[in-house]
């Protein structure tokens, strides 16, 4: 009797640890697609999967391990519910870690079924009676089928890396808008103008016109002298024109006596 005993508690305890690793297995998959769904990729998912397909596999040798008599222990074992009740027990929400609070009617047929859900059986055994009324020629057209289909996509999606690999590889960069030489052209230009053309003003005066520069009349060495064209230009009086300058003393024809 101690020996079953210490057996039925050794497979509990197996059957708890599969049942948490299980659990976390569960959640870290939906964690990374509720997170990761728009960069997990099919490998990933796989493992993923796989490796909640371990669990429940390990899961399963266990409920169907016989012991050294040829009698498996859990099939003498029967689970029954000794209260169903409508009241919130709270002893019941920490064993579950909150996912049952109440343990009654409703609940107890899903918690306690030794069978799929009468819906889900039943589809389930509608896609079997399917895939069974399938010969093997026609199963073998839909799988080369299939296999043409994901060929064609996999040779599109290779096709489209490797030109963005070659175009990636030849182009050096981001193409260059802008000129070094012209942008310092432009400082020293703003700067200290170098580069800017130097604008000359326009004569103002006319044909036969003298132009006087600003201040007023220069000495008589500094005349300006017309030119043929009509046109002022400053300079030394020709030597055609003579100047008589007359000492202060020299008595002035409109002098009185």
């Amino acid at each position: 009797m101690q020996r079953e005993e210490k057996q039925w508690e050794s497979t509990l305890e197996q059957i708890l640890s599969r049942l948490n690793d299980l659990k976390l297995s569960i959640m870290s998959m939906i964690t990374v697609l509720e997170t990761q769904y728009e960069t997990i990729n099919w490998p990933t998912f796989l493992d993923n999967f796989a490796l909640i397909s371990s669990h429940l596999t390990g899961i399963s040798k266990i409920l169907n391990r016989r012991d050294v008599g040829g009698s498996c222990l859990l099939r003498n074992r029967t689970v029954l519910p000794l209260l169903l009740s409508q009241d919130r027990d709270d002893q019941l929400l920490q064993i579950t870690e909150g996912r049952l609070p109440v343990f009654s009617h409703d609940i107890v047929p899903d918690y306690l079924r030794t069978k799929p859900d009468p819906t889900a059986e039943t589809r389930m055994i509608a896609h079997e009676q399917k895939a069974n009324s399938l010969n093997n020629d026609a199963a073998a057209k839909q799988v080369m089928q299939f296999n043409k289909v994901v060929a064609h996509v996999s040779d599109i999606i290779s096709e489209q890396r490797e030109k963005w690999e070659s175009e990636s590889s030849t182009r050096a960069g981001v193409q260059q808008t802008s000129s070094m030489t012209d942008t310092q052209a432009l400082v020293a230009a703003v700067g200290i103008g170098k580069g800017l053309l130097k604008m000359t003003m326009p004569p103002m005066g006319g044909p036969g016109q003298v132009m006087l520069p600003p201040g007023g009349i220069r000495p008589s060495s500094m005349m300006s002298s017309v030119s043929p064209q009509g046109v002022g230009h400053l300079g030394k009086a020709p030597s055609s024109v003579k100047t008589n300058i007359k000492s202060a003393n020299q008595i002035h024809p409109f002098q009185r006596n």
